[in-house]
Order: structure tokens, then sequence, then C-alpha cells
């Protein structure tokens, strides 16, 4: 059998380095989007519409492409993690955003998850961490964690119990549909299994809009911009990434990733909303670097 050119062989692997920063990138400007697109509707409304518009693309794109599709076993499994990365995960960034939480301060909740999901993927995959790894996550974490400092010491820090509470929820719904995703429905065909994940979403936080909130949207320029950018960048752009880095990678892994968007989303908040970033914001962007390079390192061979 004749090998492939190299061009084609390599790119795959090109891919497989480029992907997980392009998705730490897009995947930050969640934070800043969350405060342009709820200047005129509410948090579950905004997420609402920004699935059910996702799913009528996805299923155009399904159609157009002949996508495989998802069998029903999978698909249950599929339902069950949207639930933690879309419903739980969203509605509570954006929820306690909502109720005043600085954009910056939100990336609090990407400090905390991966280290939930490296401990989870230990006791419930039998993934296992090398010392090298376990110390990356330490700095990510610690990385993290003088990024929050930074935030409280500039005055933006006020945290009330009920965003504690959203923050929580967001927690675990991101770790638990990381690991769920990861165990039980990795190998989903990534369009209709991604059209399972938002039709599920969108029933939920549809329910959510009727029970917690009502109607709440108000067209504006800002608010159209925000939603293009959530469904083409966020839902349909990172999400996908994210579906398949996890097909690919250890649920620690992939995770760890997230430990760079505080510092991304403080960068962006300084371009956009003029917030200011000290030294130890600085020194916590360094730590997280270091630590995700720690993580996401193979193993010598």
């Amino acid at each position: 059998m004749t090998a492939p050119p190299a061009t084609e062989a390599a790119a795959p692997d090109r891919l497989a380095q480029l992907a997980p920063g392009i998705f730490v990138v897009i995947w930050s400007s969640g934070f800043a989007v969350a405060r342009y697109g709820m200047r005129d509707a509410g948090a579950l409304t905004f997420l609402a519409v920004r699935m059910i518009i996702t799913v009528v693309l996805l299923v155009v794109l399904a159609v157009i492409t002949g996508a495989p599709r998802i069998d029903r076993r999978t698909a249950g499994w599929t339902a069950l993690a949207a639930v933690g990365l879309h419903v739980l995960y969203l509605g509570g960034v954006w929820m306690a955003i909502d109720r005043g939480l600085p954009a910056g301060l939100g990336a609090l909740i990407a400090g905390i998850h991966p280290v939930l999901t490296s401990l989870g993927g230990r006791f419930a995959l039998g993934e296992h961490l090398v010392a090298r790894q376990w110390g990356g996550v330490a700095l990510g974490f610690l990385g993290v964690a003088l990024v929050v400092i930074e935030r409280f010491s500039a005055g933006t820090g006020e945290i009330t119990a009920e965003m504690g509470a959203l923050m929580a929820m967001a927690v675990v719904g991101m770790s638990g549909g990381t690991l769920v995703q990861r165990s039980r429905a990795a190998a989903m065909p990534l369009v209709s299994g991604s059209i399972v994940q938002y039709a599920t979403s969108a029933v939920v936080l549809s329910a959510g809009v009727v029970a917690f909130e009502g109607i709440d949207w108000n067209t504006t320029a800002t608010l159209v911009w925000s939603m293009v950018w959530s469904i083409a960048a966020l839902s349909i752009g990172s999400t996908l990434l994210l579906m398949w880095l996890i097909s690919r990678q250890a649920a620690a892994r992939v995770s760890s990733l997230f430990f760079l968007t505080p510092s991304l989303s403080m960068i962006e908040a300084w371009v956009l909303f003029g917030e200011r970033i000290g030294a130890l914001a600085i020194a916590g962007m360094v730590a997280a670097l270091v630590g995700v390079a720690l993580v996401t390192r193979p193993p010598a061979k």
C-alpha cells in the first residue's frame, strides 16, 4: 500500500496542535459576550434562543453534508452530558453575571472545574496523571487564584450567596458533563451529537425561561451581534472543537485548557471594558500557562 503524502499525514497533527489554542481563545470570549448580550436580554432567554437557532443551523448542515446519525444509546448519554455542559454551566455563569458578577471574576469557575474533572477522571474513568501533570494542575489552579485575588484587590470582587450557588452549579455541571461525555459518548458523531445536545439544552432552558424569567428580549444591534458571535463562534465553533478534543484526549488534559480562560478573559476585559491588569494577574497568567503545558505535554516515549 502506498503511504499517504507527507502533507496529508501532517494535516491532522497540525490540527491537533492548533485546536487547543483556538478553542481557548474562542471560549474565553464567552464572558465578554455575556456582558454585552445581557444588556438587552435575560440570561435564560438569550441562551434558549441561542440553542434553538443553533439546532436549526446544525440540522441544515447535517442534511447538506449527509452527516452520520447518532445511535439511541449514545444519544441518551449525550443529552445527559448536555445538561451539565450547556444548561448548568452556561446557565450558572450567565445568571451569575446577570446578577452583577464581573465578567473577569466569573472566570473563577473555569479555575475550579479542571481540578474537579482531574479528580473525577482519576476515580471515575481510571485516567492516571503522572506527578508532572498533577504539578501542572496545581500550578494552573494557583494561576487562577492569583487572577481572582487581583480582581478582589481591584474592588470588583463582591460575591453574593446567590452568585456563589450559581457558580457552584456551573462548576459541578461542567465537570460532570465532561466526564459523562468522555466516558459514555466520546465516539458520538460530531454534528448529529451536537444537535442532540443543543436540542436538549433548548428544551430545558426554555422551561427555565417560562418558570423563572419570562421572555426578556429587546432587539438591538449589540444584542444581534452578541447572538451571532455566540452561535457561530461559541455554540458551533468552540463546542465542536471541545467535543473533538474530549474524544481524542483524556478529560484532565482537555479540562486543563480552562486554566487559561481567566487570563484571556482579563485581557479581553482590559481591551473592551478598561478593567486593569496588575502584577498578580500577570503572575497568574504565567503560572496558568506553565500549568497547562505540564498537563497537556505528551508523556515521554
